[in-house]
Parts: structure tokens; C-alpha cells; sequence
């Protein structure tokens, strides 16, 4: 059994979900941070936006991004955009998308402007952490170093 089936099988149990991560960006002049709604799916992160937004026109420039969530989860990927969700090649991950943000997806979003589009974040390292254990992970490689962690952080409200 590949060995990296169970880092695999951890980032789908966190967060093959709505997740919220700050997502970084730069367009080399200056750097940008904002939340984000992310799902996780094969080895990349999805985010549902727009071409006018700050985000894509950042990743125009330079695509590599980081994420990083106040459970000390982070990961840093090369991000591009995918273009409409009426595209045929978004149609599977469009109804992914729709599933997981059901909440709010067409409360949010309109797909019938021209501009919507989804982001596509594909991870090259990261960092996650599950029952005592630390593991930091080279996408790229498909390799991972395990060792002891517990987080002793205290959160304030702010």
C-alpha cells in the first residue's frame, strides 16, 4: 500500500469539506490576505470567486499561494484560475462545489455573470496535525515526515 494513502485519507477526513483557511497572495508589489471558503479534493484546494477579485488577479501575476487556518493547519500550492463553473471541464467539480457550500453558494454567487470562477490550488508542501501526531508534507514527492505535536495555543477571541 502506498504509504502516502494515509495523508491522503487525512486531508479528506479534515477537509473535503467547507473550510475556511486565510488564503496569501502577492502580485510582487504587495501581499494580500483575506478568508477563504476551500474544499479539498485530489490534492488541491477549490475556492469559488470572481475574475474582478483581488485573489485571481494576484495569481495572474505570481500563482503561488499559501493557506493557513487558526487550527495551525498550512500549505503552500500554486494556484490557478479555472474559469467558469459552466465550463464542461468544471462540471464534476462544480457539483462538488454546490454540494459542500450548499448553504450559500447561489445565495452568494451568480452564475449567470460571466465573471464567476473557481480557483484551483494545487498544494506542494503543507503542514496538519491529528491525535498527538505532527506531519509535514510534500505534495510533490508524495512524501511526508510524522513526528509528536500537541498545540498548546491559547486562542483569544480577536
Amino acid at each position: 500500500m502506498d504509504e502516502f494513502r494515509k495523508i491522503e485519507q487525512l486531508m479528506i477526513d479534515i477537509f473535503s469539506r467547507d473550510y475556511q483557511f486565510a488564503l496569501a497572495t502577492t502580485n510582487l508589489d504587495d501581499i494580500s490576505n483575506r478568508y477563504v471558503d476551500t474544499y479539498y479534493h485530489e490534492g488541491c484546494f477549490y475556492v469559488v470567486t470572481y475574475q474582478s477579485s483581488r485573489k485571481i488577479c494576484d495569481i495572474l501575476i505570481h500563482n503561488k499561494v499559501a493557506l493557513t487556518s487558526r487550527n495551525l493547519y498550512s500549505f503552500q500550492g500554486n494556484a490557478s484560475n479555472m474559469g467558469h463553473p459552466h465550463l464542461t471541464e468544471n462540471q464534476v467539480i462544480r457539483e462538488k462545489l454546490i454540494q459542500v457550500f450548499e448553504k450559500w453558494y447561489f445565495k452568494h454567487n451568480n452564475e449567470a455573470d460571466q465573471n464567476m470562477c473557481y480557483m484551483k490550488i494545487e498544494l506542494s508542501k503543507g503542514f496538519v496535525h491529528h491525535e498527538g501526531k505532527g506531519y509535514a508534507i510534500d505534495f510533490t514527492n508524495r512524501t511526508f515526515n510524522e513526528f509528536p505535536f500537541i498545540s498548546s495555543i491559547e486562542y483569544t477571541d480577536e
